[in-house]
């Protein structure tokens, strides 16, 4: 175990380097504290363990705490649980509240925004149009569908990250932080992590299933409306255009379409099964391509929603918390926090390094 200072400790957060972090002496405690950090809440800590802050600035509160031996971890647990309580108290009340308006969404659709960003919608609409009575036209047709869907589902996703991370937090092995913190949701077995609820990726499924022998799934349900004479229209992307297709193919009767939509089902189903046997891969696949704007290499939890009868409807499994809730309990009851499974490598192409960390991943298949 190392002895780094609070700024070397500091300087390794910014750099992403958690192994050195959690190789130190204090790496925990830093990790704790810095999980606390918001003024409001040191004042609060300070006040109920009589820790004095008198005559020192805001930016030197967390220097003091973390070189305070008054403060023990003990201390820091109890707190962090009590304020966790507090705000739980809050939002339990209200609960099943949420999870009923949250089922009235009868459909996740970004409307057309690029990459899930409205603004870049906006202004790809902006640069595309010179008329005026054209952009006015475009306000009242596809921008505002696409406020509307960029906004609930914006909506959907916070409000059900609340739940499932309160789902977390409500277990006896987990240490929960307190407010919102960067790169840390919650603790468990004094191992940091970030939560991070997704669905089995799109494009590892296209990959997987160009490298199976299958071909590329646009061309394959373009070929089948082909030969069955049903339209394809030519003013969506390919996304939409697949979602579209595949769609008018499920619901068509005759006997090649249903086998193809089985069959193709079939070898979806055949690679999620493959990535729940050996998730290594899957794991580091969502970390070398995760956003550029949002790069981290924190450890991280994966929680995997995946419908294996429609797998675009994997998102209503956010808002179904009594399932959520027994089998991500029954996974963190079981949980040994194996090192040598937790830990991932892996290689981010932009600043050209390998970086090491550790996460966990749980399939939830509904």
């Amino acid at each position: 175990m190392t002895n780094l200072s609070l700024a070397e400790l500091e300087e390794s957060f910014r750099n992403n380097d958690f192994p050195r972090i959690e190789g130190d002496n204090r790496g925990i405690r830093f990790f704790k504290l810095r999980s606390m950090s918001r003024k409001m809440i040191i004042v609060e800590y300070c006040e109920l363990y009589l820790i004095d802050l008198q005559n020192l600035p805001f930016k030197e509160y967390f220097a003091h705490l973390f070189e305070n031996p008054k403060i023990t971890d003990s201390t820091i647990n109890d707190f962090m649980n009590q304020k966790y309580e507090q705000e739980r108290h809050a939002r339990f009340s209200n609960q099943e509240y949420i999870v009923d308006q949250l089922n009235r969404l009868q459909s996740f659709d970004w409307g057309g925004s690029y990459k899930n960003s409205l603004e870049k919608n906006i202004i790809n609409n902006v640069k595309k149009i010179q008329s005026y009575e054209r952009i006015n036209e475009a306000i009242e047709d596809k921008l505002l569908t696409s406020l509307r869907c960029y906004t609930l589902n914006s909506w959907y996703n916070h409000w059900t990250s609340i739940l499932i991370e309160d789902i977390f937090k409500d277990h006896k092995t987990v240490l929960p932080t307190v407010g919102l913190v960067k790169k840390i949701d919650f603790f468990i077995n004094d191992i940091p992590f970030d939560l991070k609820v997704t669905y089995f990726p799109e494009q590892l499924l296209v990959d997987k299933l160009q490298e199976n022998g299958y071909g590329n799934e646009l061309t394959r349900l373009k070929q089948i409306c082909r030969t069955h004479n049903i339209f394809i229209p030519d003013d969506l992307n390919n996304k939409a255009l697949k979602l579209h297709l595949y769609t008018k193919i499920s619901e068509d009767q005759r006997q090649n379409a249903k086998e193809f939509i089985s069959t193709l089902k079939e070898e979806k189903i055949k690679i999620i099964a493959e990535a729940k046997e050996n998730p290594t891969e899957l794991k580091k696949w969502l970390y070398e391509n995760q956003g550029e704007a949002r790069f981290d290499a924190s450890n991280r939890f994966f929680l995997v929603l995946i419908n294996e009868t429609e797998l675009s409807n994997s998102w209503k499994i956010k808002r179904n918390i009594v399932f959520l809730r027994e089998q991500i309990h029954a996974h963190l009851d079981d949980l040994s926090m194996d090192m040598a499974s937790l830990k991932t490598t892996f290689y981010w192409k932009v600043d050209k390094k390998t970086y090491h960390c550790k996460s966990d991943i749980l399939f939830l298949t509904y």
